[in-house]
C-alpha cells in the first residue's frame, strides 16, 4: 500500500532524491514522483472543473532537478495536462506564469527543496490564486496514493522559457520607479546566488540597468552547492556576501536562497540586512507610502522591531511561524478591512500586497534597489532608515528534541504548564496577543528580555528563542527557565541546562 505522508512538508512536498548520504534512504523515487504528478493533475482538474488545462513546470539548480521535472511532467501529461517545461527558473517566477499576459497557465509546479542540502528535493505547487495550502497537499497525496486516473486523452510536454520575461518585469519596475532607462549607473551591487537559481538577477536585471556587478560571486548554477548553502539565514552564506561587499566597495550586496523566494542583503558598511533589520527597512519604506498599515510577521521578531514599527506610524501584528501562516493572516486582515501591505518572516520570506502576496526574494531586492537609487539621488543612506531600530544585545535559539513518538500532546502539556507557571513567577509577564506557544517578557532583574517556547511546525522538537537587551541577560533567562524545563524527561533540554550553568 502506498504511503506518501512523510513527503508532505505542510504546503509542499520534500524528500530525499539522491543516494549516498549515510542513513538517508531515497524516498522521492520515480514511482512517488509520478504518483504525486498524477495526484496534482487530478486535484487541479477537480478544482478547476476544466478538462483542458495548461501547467508550467520549472526547477532550481539541484542535481536531481531535471529528472524529477521529467517524471512529474510526463505523468501529468498522461492525465491530459498540457505541460510546458520552463527549465531553470525561480519559484516566484513559476507562480507568475499563471498571472502574466501571454502565459496565464492554469497551474505551475516548481521542483525545489529550498535551502535544504543537495541530496534533497521536492515540489511546490501553484494555481492563479497562489501557493496551495496544507489541506490541498493532503488531498493531492490521497489522490496520489489511490489508483484513480482522469480518463482524459494524454497530452504532451513542450519546451518553454519564462525567466527573461520575469527578469524584464523586475527591471522595468526599477526603470519606472526611477524614471530612467539606466537608473543604476554609478552604483556597484554585488550578488551572491550560492550557485542556486538566483544568478539571473545580477546578469539579467542589474547589468542591463547600468549597475557594476563585478563584486558578484557564485552566480552560475551548480546543484552541488560547492561554496556555501544558498540560504540568507546561514552564517557562512552571509559571511560570503559581506566579504564580497567589503572587498569590492559595493553600495549593496544581495543574497538569495536556492529557489529565490527568500532574500537578504548587506549594506555598504558590511552590516547585515536580514531578520529584524530587513523587516524594519521594508516597513519604513512601506509606511512612507501607506501610513498606518499593518505589518504581519512571524512569532520570533524582537521587541525593538515592534517599537520601531509603532514609531513609524504602523501596526506590528506578530503571528505564527510559517510563511503560509503570515501570508494568510495578512490576507485575512485585508478581507476584514484592515490594510496590511506586508507579510514577512524573519527567515526572509516576504510577500507584498501589491505583488499578489507572493513570497519573492527578487521582488524584495528590487524594492531595496529602488530605495538605494532614490537614496543616492536624495543624499541619504539605506542605513539611515533603520538607525532608530533598537536591537537586542544578545539572542540565542535552543532546539530541544521531544524523545517520544506521540510528541504533540507532550509538547502542548509543557506549554500549558509553563503558561500557568509564568503567571506566578515574579518579574515574568505573558506577552499579549500571542498566537504561538508561549512568549514571556522578563523585567530588568530577570534578564531584561523575552523568551518564546513553541512546537516545531514539522518536527518532534521545541524551539526556544531568547533575546535580551542586556549583556549576559540571555544566560539569566536561560537559568530561570531551565529550572522549570529540566523536569520534563522526554524533552532534551541538556544544551539549555549546560548553557545556563
Amino acid at each position: 500500500m502506498k504511503d506518501y505522508s512523510k513527503l508532505r512538508n505542510e504546503s509542499d512536498i520534500r524528500g530525499i532524491a539522491i543516494e549516498g548520504v549515510p542513513g538517508q534512504e531515497v524516498n522521492l523515487t520515480e514511482q512517488a514522483c509520478r504518483d504525486i504528478g498524477r495526484g496534482f493533475a487530478l486535484w487541479l482538474i477537480q478544482r478547476s472543473g476544466k478538462t483542458s488545462l495548461r501547467v508550467a513546470v520549472g526547477r532550481d539548480s539541484r542535481l536531481s532537478g531535471g529528472t524529477l521535472l521529467e517524471w512529474i511532467a510526463d505523468e501529468m501529461s498522461r492525465e491530459g495536462i498540457n505541460v510546458t517545461d520552463m527549465g531553470l527558473t525561480s519559484t516566484p517566477a513559476m507562480f507568475m506564469t499563471t498571472k502574466t499576459d501571454g502565459y496565464m497557465f492554469d497551474g505551475a509546479v516548481m521542483v525545489t527543496a529550498s535551502h535544504l542540502p543537495y541530496n534533497r528535493n521536492g515540489y511546490k505547487f501553484f494555481t492563479p490564486d497562489g501557493g496551495v495550502e496544507a489541506s490541498d497537499i493532503k488531498d493531492m497525496i490521497a489522490l496520489a496514493e489511490s489508483d484513480k486516473h482522469s480518463g482524459l486523452t494524454p497530452a504532451g510536454v513542450e519546451k518553454g522559457e519564462f525567466m527573461s520575461v520575469y527578469a524584464k518585469r523586475l527591471a522595468d519596475m526599477i526603470r519606472q520607479a526611477c524614471n530612467s532607462d539606466k537608473p543604476l549607473e554609478g552604483l556597484k551591487i554585488g550578488g551572491d546566488a550560492g550557485n542556486g537559481a538566483g544568478g539571473f538577477y545580477a546578469e539579467d536585471v542589474l547589468l542591463p540597468l547600468g549597475a557594476d556587478i563585478t563584486g558578484s560571486r557564485y552566480l552560475n548554477p551548480d546543484g552541488r552547492f560547492p561554496n556555501h548553502i544558498p540560504n540568507p539565514e546561514n552564517e557562512e552564506a552571509m559571511a560570503s556576501i559581506t566579504e564580497a561587499v567589503l572587498g569590492s566597495n559595493a553600495d549593496l550586496g544581495i543574497i538569495f536562497d536556492t529557489d529565490v523566494d527568500r532574500a537578504g542583503a548587506v549594506l555598504s558598511d558590511g552590516s547585515e540586512l536580514n531578520r529584524n533589520r530587513l523587516i524594519a527597512m521594508l516597513s519604513a519604506m512601506l509606511l512612507r507610502d501607506h501610513p498606518g498599515t499593518t505589518i504581519v510577521t512571524d512569532s520570533v521578531t524582537s521587541s525593538g522591531l515592534a517599537k520601531f514599527i509603532a514609531e513609524k506610524g504602523g501596526v506590528h501584528h506578530r503571528f505564527k511561524r510559517g510563511y503560509r501562516n503570515v501570508i494568510n493572516e495578512a490576507i485575512r486582515l485585508n478581507k476584514e478591512g484592515i490594510d496590511s501591505q506586508l507579510a514577512i518572516e524573519t527567515s526572509g520570506h516576504g510577500a507584498f500586497k501589491e505583488n499578489y502576496f507572493l513570497d519573492d526574494g527578487a521582488y524584495i531586492v528590487t524594492k531595496l534597489i529602488i530605495e538605494l537609487s532614490r537614496a543616492n539621488k536624495m543624499g541619504y543612506t539605506l542605513h539611515s532608515l533603520i538607525q532608530t531600530l533598537e536591537e537586542p544585545k544578545e539572542s540565542m535559539e535552543f532546539r530541544m528534541n521531544l524523545e517520544l513518538e506521540d510528541f504533540k500532546p507532550y509538547g502542548n502539556e509543557i506549554i500549558s504548564r509553563l503558561t500557568e507557571y509564568a503567571k506566578t513567577k515574579q518579574g515574568w509577564s505573558l506577552a499579549p496577543s500571542n498566537y504561538e506557544g508561549i512568549r514571556v517578557n522578563l523585567d530588568d532583574s530577570h534578564g531584561n528580555g523575552w523568551f518564546l517556547l513553541r512546537m516545531s511546525l514539522h518536527e518532534p522538537l521545541m524551539p526556544l528563542n531568547i533575546e535580551s537587551d542586556s549583556v549576559g541577560g540571555v544566560k539569566v533567562i536561560a537559568g530561570e527557565l531551565s529550572e522549570f524545563i529540566s523536569q520534563f524527561d522526554k524533552l532534551d533540554s541538556s544544551k539549555l541546562v549546560e548553557y545556563a550553568k
